[in-house]
């Protein structure tokens, strides 16, 4: 049996200091289901909760639900939908009265995006004006877990990119838990899905990347 990678805390017990804990009386209290794990380096805390809460900085992947006369209203599997407004798709200025959007981005089509700004989840604005942010054209999107999403990558993207070479797919994950996935074949984006929600699976455990290595040779 394979080694459980940490220790599973619950909200409110004492933890060492760590992103998902706040200070009470000189202690440190767990705010989130987390999987704690300790070297003599530090203390590393994974998320284990199911709920994706945009932040500023947020790299995501979104799915475009509604088409409003200023902008568009995207799902990033999040309580809110997030708006892309017009000014953070395109430079140039475009006439909302005399232009239709949806042929710009439409309902059900996928995007790349950056969480630029978030109140108190209820209003999240997201961007692709810049960097490598875009629309997704082709491919398929699967949900996972968002905590799960850190595993998924790896360190450096090391998971994500084993994947992505013994698959032959395109893959972009974004840290709300929804992930895209291109390829010209349906049997790799078949392949590269199965390892993806075998890591989700496994994701506790130490050794995982050569445990997904093993997977992939195997099938």
């Amino acid at each position: 049996m394979a080694e459980l990678y940490g220790k599973i805390v619950l909200p409110g017990e004492e933890v060492e200091k760590n992103e998902f804990s706040y200070k009470f009386n000189d202690r440190f209290i767990s705010k989130k289901v987390s999987l704690i794990s300790k070297n003599e380096e530090k203390t590393k805390a994974i998320s284990l909760s199911s709920t994706y809460y945009p932040e500023v900085g947020d790299n995501v992947i979104g799915i475009v639900r509604e088409v409003e006369a200023a902008g568009w209203l995207v799902d990033i599997n999040s309580i809110n939908y997030a708006f892309l407004p017009i000014a953070e798709v395109v430079r140039e200025f475009i006439d909302i009265y005399r232009t239709d959007l949806s042929k710009t981005i439409n309902i059900n089509e996928v995007i790349y995006a950056k969480v630029i700004n978030v109140i108190n989840y209820k209003i999240i604005q997201i961007s692709i004006k810049n960097g490598n942010f875009k629309k997704l054209n082709g491919g398929g999107v699967i949900s996972v877990n968002p905590a799960k999403v850190a595993r998924i990558i790896g360190k450096n993207m090391s998971m994500m990119k084993l994947i992505s070479e013994k698959t032959n797919c395109e893959i972009i994950a974004g840290k709300n838990g929804y992930i895209w996935i291109k390829s010209k074949k349906a049997e790799n984006m078949i392949k590269a899905i199965n390892a993806i929600k075998f890591i989700e699976k496994n994701s506790h455990f130490k050794g995982l990347t050569e445990m997904v290595i093993k997977y992939l040779e195997e099938k």
